[in-house]
Formats: C-alpha cells, sequence, structure tokens
C-alpha cells in the first residue's frame, strides 16, 4: 500500500472511527477539568481503571500523577484499561495474580514509569514512528497505525491498540489503551530468535558473526555505543524469490569463499548492508532522499520523496522497453516497508520489514548533512535539553579537540529564535582546533560547507582542513548573518572522494573567539 494514500486513509479512518473522541483534546463531562490531574481522572473513573490505579500507587508514582510536570511540559500517560491489566497478567509468565505484581515493587514501578511521557503530546502530534519525548523509564515508545475491515486505529509500541484519546486533565493528557504496555527488554538479536518467520535472516547473521552488533544494549545512559536500525526480510519474500534456506540465500549471493565472517566477503556486506548505524523510524525517511551508513561495504538509499518509502529507488531493473524512435526505458523492481509491521523498538534500535531481498546496490551520491549524531553522549542531551559541558574527550567517539580550554560545550536549547537546526549545536571558545570523524560517504565530487554562528563581534577566525588538507580560505565568523538569522552557511570549495570510507574535518582558530558549529553539508556536483 502506497505510503501516503496509507497514512490518509489510516487518518480518515481514524476521524471517523473517533468522532465522538475529538482530534482536539477531550473534556469529559467533569465540572473542574482544569483541576483534575491525571490522578484525579483515574479514581474519577475507578470503576474501569481501578487497576491501574493500583500500579501507580505501589509503583510511587500516584504523587507524580498527581502534580505539574516541574519541566513545564505537562505528561501523557497511556492508560490501561482494567481488562488490559487483566490479560496482562492471564498472559504473564512471571505473576500468577495480581498481588503479586503489586508485590514487586522493582517491576511494577517500571511498568507504570514506562506508561507515562515526560511531555504532553495529543494524537495529532503523534509521528509515524518514536514519540518525541522519552517516558519516565527513558525509553522511547512509538506509535503505528492499524487498519481492519471495520476499525481504524493507533497502536502503540505496535502492540496497544488506542481506544480513547485526547483526554485533557491540568496536568497533560491521557490516552486510553486495551493492551498494557511492556518495557522493552529484548535486543534485536532476542527478536531474531523469538520469530521463526525470519529464521533465514537470523541463520545469515549467525554465519556472518553480526550476532553481537544486534546484541547491543542501548539505553539512556549509553555512551559507548549507537544505536542501529535493521532492515529485515520475513522468511515469505525470501521464498518467493526461490530462496529457502541459507544455503539457498549463499548460492544465490555466490561468494568468492566460504569464510562469511571476513569484511570482504560478499554474504558478510549482505548481511552488513541491512544494518543502518543510528536509530531511523519510518517518519525519519520522509521528506527527503539520502544515503545511510551501514555495517557494509556500500550505503542504502531511501527515498521519501514521493508516495512511497522507497529503498534503492530504479536500482534494479526489471524489463526493457523500446517503444517507437528507438527511445529504452525501464521498469524498475520496487523496494519498500511493510508499514504496518514496521517501526519495532528493541533495546538496540529500530526494526522495518521489508518486501523485497535487499542485495547491495552500488549506491548514488546523495545530498547529505551530518549533525554529530554519531555521538551517543549528544543524543543524550538533545534528550534531556539544556547546556552540557564536556571535559573529557573519551566521552567522545567521532569528536576530538585540544585548546578551547580544554572543554567542549554541546547546547540543545528550547528557545525559539535559535536557528540552529534542531536548536542543538557544539559550541568553542579561545584559541581551539575541533576534529568531526564522518561516517563513509559515497565516492565522487561534492560542494563542502559548514554551517556555523557567523552575526557577533566575538566570533573566532578559523581555517578548515577536509582529510588534513586545508580546504577554503579564511572563514571570518564575524560576518555573514544578521539579527534574525546569524546561522549560515559557508561554502568551503569543492571535494572529491575516491573511496567509501569515513572522512575528517578539522576547525581550527586563526584569531580566538567564540565559535557554534551546527552541521557539515556535503552537495553531489
Amino acid at each position: 500500500m502506497k505510503k501516503l494514500l496509507y497514512l490518509s486513509i489510516v487518518l480518515i479512518s481514524l476521524l471517523a472511527l473517533h468522532s465522538c473522541n475529538s482530534e482536539e483534546p477531550t473534556l469529559v463531562g467533569f465540572e473542574d477539568m482544569e483541576r483534575l490531574t491525571v490522578f484525579d481522572y483515574i479514581v474519577e473513573n475507578d470503576s474501569l481503571y481501578s487497576k491501574f490505579k493500583q500500579i501507580l500507587e505501589a509503583g510511587d508514582l500516584a504523587k507524580t500523577m498527581s502534580a505539574y510536570n516541574p519541566n513545564g511540559n505537562d505528561y501523557t500517560l497511556f492508560l490501561p484499561n482494567n481488562d488490559a491489566v487483566d490479560d496482562f497478567i492471564n498472559e504473564s509468565s512471571l505473576f500468577a495474580s495480581f498481588d503479586d505484581l503489586l508485590k514487586d515493587k522493582k517491576y511494577v514501578s517500571a511498568l507504570a514509569r514506562y506508561h507515562v511521557v515526560n511531555l504532553g503530546i495529543i494524537t495529532n502530534d503523534f509521528p509515524f514512528g518514536a514519540l518525541p519525548e522519552l517516558n519516565l523509564s527513558g525509553q522511547y515508545l512509538t506509535v503505528g497505525f492499524e487498519i481492519g475491515a471495520d476499525s481504524s486505529y493507533y497502536k502503540i509500541n505496535n502492540t496497544a491498540p488506542l481506544s480513547i484519546g485526547n483526554i485533557e486533565v491540568s496536568n497533560g493528557y491521557i490516552h486510553v489503551i486495551t493492551k498494557m504496555l511492556t518495557p522493552v527488554t529484548f535486543n534485536t538479536y532476542q527478536w531474531l530468535q523469538q520469530n521463526p518467520e525470519y529464521s533465514i535472516f537470523l541463520e545469515a547473521v549467525n554465519a556472518t558473526g553480526f550476532e553481537e552488533v544486534l546484541s547491543r544494549i542501548i539505553m539512556r545512559d549509553t555512551i559507548s555505543l549507537t544505536p542501529i536500525t535493521t532492515f529485515i526480510e520475513p522468511d515469505s519474500v525470501y521464498e518467493r524469490n526461490n530462496i529457502f534456506s541459507f544455503t539457498d540465500l549463499v548460492a544465490r549471493i555466490k561468494p568468492l569463499n566460504t569464510n562469511y565472517t571476513d569484511p570482504y566477503n560478499e554474504v558478510y556486506n549482505f548481511v552488513g548492508y541491512h544494518i543502518l548505524s543510528g536509530s531511523w523510524f519510518l517518519s525519519d525517511f520522509e521528506e527527503e532522499v539520502t544515503n545511510y551508513s551501514t555495517f557494509g561495504d556500500r550505503p542504502v538509499n531511501v527515498n521519501g520523496l514521493g508516495i512511497d518509502l522507497l529503498i534503492n529507488k530504479d536500482k534494479v531493473k526489471l524489463d526493457t522497453i523500446v517503444s517507437a524512435g528507438n527511445d529504452t526505458t525501464y521498469t524498475y523492481l520496487t523496494t519498500t516497508f511493510y508499514y504496518d509491521l514496521s517501526n519495532v523498538l528493541t533495546q538496540s534500535g529500530a526494526m522495518h520489514f521489508i518486501n523485497q531481498v535487499m542485495f547491495p546496490q552500488i549506491a548514488s551520491r546523495a545530498e547529505q548533512y551530518f549533525e554529530f549524531y554519531e555521538e551517543p553522549l549528544f543524543n543524550q542531551y538533545r534528550d534531556e535539553g539544556g547546556v552540557f559541558l564536556v571535559e573529557d574527550p573519551a566521552l567522545l567517539n567521532t569528536i576530538t579537540w585540544t585548546g578551547g580550554n580544554d572543554q567542549l560545550v554541546f547546547v540543545k536549547s528550547d528557545d525559539e529564535s535559535v536557528t540552529a537546526w534542531g536548536k542543538d549545536y557544539i559550541l568553542m571558545e579561545g584559541d581551539f582546533s575541533i576534529t568531526y570523524t564522518l561516517p563513509k560517504i559515497v565516492q565522487g565530487n561534492y560542494e563542502l560547507g559548514i554551517r556555523a554562528h557567523a552575526y557577533s563581534s566575538t566570533n573566532a577566525l578559523v581555517e578548515v582542513f577536509f582529510d588534513n588538507v586545508k580546504v577554503g580560505g579564511l572563514v571570518d565568523l564575524t560576518t555573514g548573518g544578521n539579527s534574525n538569522y546569524p546561522y549560515v552557511e559557508v561554502n568551503l570549495g569543492t571535494v572529491t572522494l575516491i573511496n567509501y570510507e569515513p572522512h575528517s574535518i578539522t576547525i581550527r582558530s586563526l584569531i580566538p573567539g567564540i565559535f557554534n558549529w551546527d552541521n557539515v553539508h556535503f552537495k553531489p556536483i
């Protein structure tokens, strides 16, 4: 089903289904909703939600849900009804009764906190992917859509249908769900082990040694590992291509040797090609076309500009058509996502499921921006928001520096006037040199630019080096921007990339001052 058509049908269906539960915040008949808190609402509806009320109390979260968010951003509670709690107990291998759950203080506390997002969000603002803020357990929840014959609804974490949305109370919003959410306790590798309909890909992972990569655990306080995104074909997709086992897959790939753990082996790179660096949800792929670094020897391209999210658009020819006048056109294999199955979140990152066998393709160059998302520590700071001082370079994976008063500052602002992309940037001050090791980029010629603050007499004058070779001239960051848009892109000229490999960009101060660095830009020419 086409992406935009799919989403349009979902939204229309959801509006029809919830005509009595408007997408606008819903007041539910109480005379004093403005002072009724999340917890008050649950108490007022004890016959429906008494069991989750006890979970909040046993998990020491009742007072939190009775108060305003100290960050001033409200809360969002995904509220299971009593039937959902009963189903959870009946299906649980951990608890024989509801009382057993309440007695396990550690688990019940984690369970309660998992249902609360640290930001007020109505369904109009739901993305097709991860919610924009963490829950109180420090993890993301995801939103999907389900279209049935007679009903359509939002689905949280691909498991919990939303039955009533947008109940507005004084300290946030409540969305009623008909299935309990359970904290994500498995990594991508464990998920594959638990789902036998993906056995061929799992066997390929085992044979190539990628088990360790798919077993990584990424939590809020993780700073040594980056999350991953995995594109996975179900066995049914392989079988549709006459691949019924890992042996059949190897025969189709035709590697030059049987050392599948060799990074130069074709089978190794087939599996690595399915593993992207970073955690990307379907909503992240929309409205742009770019290459994503993989654990293989080539990047994968996702085009989100059209009706569908297309993987490696126009790369695999299906047929040749010669029309009148000897004009030749081609038809191409369309590789896209199973939208209703994707956006599965594990402790390793996101998983998506695709409709064709994804063999590595020679990548086309794409316009790319790099904003330091390869740094897990910075991603943690983005979640928290604020100004963060980094004094130990060992905490960072891709950035090194000298000088700058021996410290680097990362800023994630909530000020609407800040025009840095994403309202975040790196800040250096004084006499400094800072180097950013970039992900692998497809070979070819590019225009290279950096985006930085360029509207202050206290800013530095800098020079720039790409792979240790100076590019551009003296960059005067005291001028170029204006009071409304102080961040500007500085064009540094053309660079030629010979190999698909990581590259580095270094900024050195010639005249000491302040340097607010927003991103790096590569534009194919």
